[in-house]
């Protein structure tokens, strides 16, 4: 990747390794991107804006609002400005304090009001005592970061500023590099104009109001594949099942329970779409007849509880039967024969490809932040990707529905 007239945002924030910062700014500017820095006032306290200001060649911004002593007040949106400006964002080092306000939607400082305002991927590179960064509120925000589509790039181990070791260092400086340039490579904009659907999740099947059968996704690659299709420029639609997951930034959520739901949302914004990309995990049967208040165990008769089922509407199947000139990606979640049950299922609904995983296999599956997939394109040729983040996998789907696309 060239790093040449890319746009670049480093936000500093009021932890010990912002002293790092410096150096990054020098390494970005050296590479021929242009730079802008944003720093918090407590970020002052370790690293000096005329430092940063001379290394990346341009205005160093510390206050939300302009200087008010000055015998001329200049006021502006710049926050707005920038955030259309910017290719990318990284915040280094994201201390706790940061973190909590991003994943909370605080814009009570030049930093977090930027990253509120942005239409870019956005960085976080989080630096802290160890303590700190194991408990448990810093870790629910940073799930909560990653849920929005905030890209994290995990701390290291070893000896702290307070001498202590464990998790919490800022990682090397390239290392960082290497982040920014992994996310810029997939920041193109080549579904600018294209509508994408996608689902995720399970569905529940209602036993009675208060039981259900389901299954165990947990919707990460349907939302993965979201997030990543929007930073693309795509207009999304996620359809998603019953998931403690928040709304990913610039896309659209439809919320849904049931595998007759999914299907009815599904089909009725079919026509309008470019792609469908079909993550989520639809149960193969409801119950026949659900009943309208709880079963009580006390009336269960031999206390054994027999439930009749019902094959669920196919919806790719039904999408197969009405295809016009849309890519449609199915998935196949497998614990046997996974190639030979997905090449038939590729087959069988008329896909353009599908993607294959295990339940079984470690990092695979329900409930992690990695996959490994097997993608089968209509040939049946078939490529194993190695084990990558979510993320990662989203756009290696992304490259192949952007080469189908018309």
């Amino acid at each position: 990747m060239s790093w040449k007239d890319k746009h670049i945002i480093v936000g500093v924030t009021g932890g010990i390794a912002a002293y790092k910062t410096p150096l990054l700014v020098r390494e970005i500017r050296k590479a021929g991107s242009e730079i802008r820095v944003v720093m918090t006032e407590s970020a002052a306290e370790f690293v000096t804006p005329m430092t940063l200001s001379t290394l990346s060649g341009g205005e160093v911004i510390v206050n939300t609002f302009p200087d008010q002593k000055t015998s001329a007040v200049r006021a502006g949106v710049w926050h707005i400005d920038l955030a259309q400006w910017a290719d990318i964002m990284v915040i280094v080092p994201a201390t706790a304090n940061t973190i909590a306000k991003l994943a909370h939607g605080y814009a009570d400082n030049a930093v977090t009001a930027l990253a509120l305002s942005l239409r870019c991927p956005l960085l976080i590179a989080p630096s802290m005592d160890v303590d700190m960064w194991r408990h448990e509120a810093t870790q629910r925000n940073i799930t909560a970061l990653k849920e929005l589509g905030y890209h994290v790039l995990l701390p290291e181990e070893g000896q702290l500023a307070s001498g202590l070791t464990g998790p919490g260092r800022l990682p090397e400086l390239a290392i960082i590099m290497e982040a920014v340039e992994r996310i810029l490579q997939h920041a193109n904009r080549d579904f600018r104009g294209k509508k994408i659907l996608v689902t995720a999740g399970p569905t529940h099947e209602p036993i009675d109001p208060v039981r259900f059968i389901g299954n165990r996704s947990s919707g990460k690659m349907g939302h993965a594949i979201a997030v990543a299709a929007a930073q693309r420029g795509a207009d999304v639609t996620l359809v998603s099942g019953p998931v403690a997951i928040s709304t990913p930034k610039n896309v659209r959520r439809i919320d849904v329970e049931t595998a007759q739901e999914m299907y009815n949302v599904v089909m009725r914004s079919l026509g309008s779409q470019d792609a469908l990309i079909m993550a989520a995990a639809v149960s193969d049967f409801t119950p026949a007849v659900p009943m309208t208040r709880k079963i009580r165990k006390e009336e269960i008769t031999g206390k054994k509880l027999s439930l009749e089922l019902k094959p669920t509407k196919d919806i790719l199947q039904a999408v197969s039967e009405r295809k016009n000139e849309i890519v449609v990606v199915g998935f196949a979640l497998e614990t046997g024969k996974g190639l030979a049950n997905a090449k038939d299922k590729l087959k069988r609904k008329n896909l353009d490809f599908i993607v294959l995983n295990n339940a079984d296999e470690p990092g695979a599956g329900f409930g992690t932040e990695t996959n490994i997939v097997t993608i089968i394109s209509k040939n049946g040729r078939a490529k194993r990707l190695p084990k990558m983040l979510k993320y990662d996998v989203a756009h290696e789907i992304l490259n192949r529905v952007a080469r189908i696309l018309p």
